[in-house]
């Protein structure tokens, strides 16, 4: 049978992984209200097409953080790769590059910096999580610099993890076979005696990272991160606008507007309903980008209609792999391209900067009056 969008891997996905393996990708939070969210308000944005443009050509190219990519679609980062397929993230690594946009490398991999940068050319962001031994987060910075990545993607939703429920009841573990990539090697410091032979059998060293990070985060650590790297900093997690005007002072170079793909805090807004506020908080000073929910290329429209420079995918591309490996994260960055083309061609709009506000109505806008005959 013919894959036709982008959620249809998600059965495919459910069929093939082992149960603990795909509820830990595919749950959320607590009662899951966001998680659903994220997609339903989406569905409740609609579109305000203008007619009679040529779309004969339709440019989809922009420009993030000065790398020009061929489309404002890019891979976000989702830890522990290898469990949905043996060439994890390999093949998405390839998979991106192939299609001419970023991928962003969870600190949680189950490959290393070195090893994504050894497959090939490609613009790659790395995420971070800030731990409590400030040497560990140091050297991850150093080893992402020294592999080629052009960003750190910081993530500030977590100075806890969630409650997923799903997990709880699985008892997830990483399977053994599968290893914390980036961690090894490090000089851990004090996490040492605590992960001395658990490095072989993960899901020890796992539970302990996750463990060791930083409750105390704030915003002077996003300073401290400044002074220790040049790279580019994307505060990833922001909701709204109170933040996004203190992401800026802090000296921020993007914003990814984000609920952790509704795996943190349960209630809060899905991303594409929060956009708009941290948008206009922002003022165009830095630019704004969206994860969580994206399955279609009409959901990535509305997401730029909104202000958003550009949109991440997550899930789609772990179910993905888990289906087809390389072949099916290709399929997803294609699917999704080639609905965006389809959805600027029938808007009226050429390029990106040709999307507007006018292009789309939300519930929150205010009736447009009718001029009087």
């Amino acid at each position: 049978m013919e894959i036709t969008n982008v959620t249809e891997y998600d059965a495919i996905a459910k069929q093939k992984l082992p149960k603990m393996a795909y509820d830990y990708y595919a749950s959320g939070a607590e009662d899951q209200w966001t998680l659903q969210e994220n997609r339903n308000a989406f569905a409740r944005i609609l579109f305000r097409p203008r007619i009679l443009i040529d779309v004969n050509k339709i440019d989809m190219a922009t420009t993030v953080l000065g790398f020009k990519i061929s489309m404002p679609i890019m891979v976000a980062p989702t830890a522990f790769q290898k469990m949905a397929h043996p060439d994890g993230e390999y093949a998405t690594a390839r998979a991106a590059s192939a299609a001419g946009t970023i991928m962003t490398l969870s600190s949680w991999a189950t490959s290393s910096v070195e090893e994504v940068a050894s497959t090939g050319p490609g613009i790659r962001f790395f995420q971070l999580y800030v731990y409590k031994n400030r040497k560990v987060v140091e050297q991850l910075v150093r080893r992402a610099e020294k592999a080629g990545f052009k960003a750190i993607a910081l993530t500030v939703d977590t100075p806890r993890l969630g409650r997923r429920e799903s997990d709880i009841k699985n008892r997830f573990t990483l399977p053994p076979n599968l290893t914390l990539k980036n961690f090894e090697g490090l000089d851990l410091g004090k996490m040492d005696e605590a992960s001395i032979g658990l490095i072989a059998n993960d899901s020890g060293l796992a539970s302990y990272v996750a463990g060791q990070i930083d409750r105390t985060l704030s915003w002077k650590d996003v300073q401290w991160l400044q002074t220790i790297t040049n790279l580019p900093i994307l505060v990833k997690g922001v909701l709204t606008g109170e933040d996004a005007r203190i992401a800026i002072q802090a000296g921020a170079a993007g914003i990814i507007v984000s609920n952790h793909g509704a795996r943190q805090l349960d209630y809060v807004p899905a991303t594409i309903s929060a956009l708009e506020e941290v948008v206009k908080a922002t003022q165009g000073r830095i630019p704004v980008f969206l994860d969580g929910g994206v399955r279609r290329g009409t959901d990535v429209f509305k997401a730029l209609a909104l202000g958003a420079s550009g949109i991440f995918i997550g899930r789609p591309v772990v179910f993905a792999l888990a289906a087809e490996g390389e072949a099916g994260v290709r399929k997803v960055l294609q699917m999704l391209r080639d609905e965006f083309e389809l959805t600027m061609a029938l808007s009226g709009c050429r390029s990106l900067s040709e999307i507007t506000r006018n292009h789309i109505v939300t519930e929150w806008d205010t009736p447009r009056h009718l001029p009087r005959l």
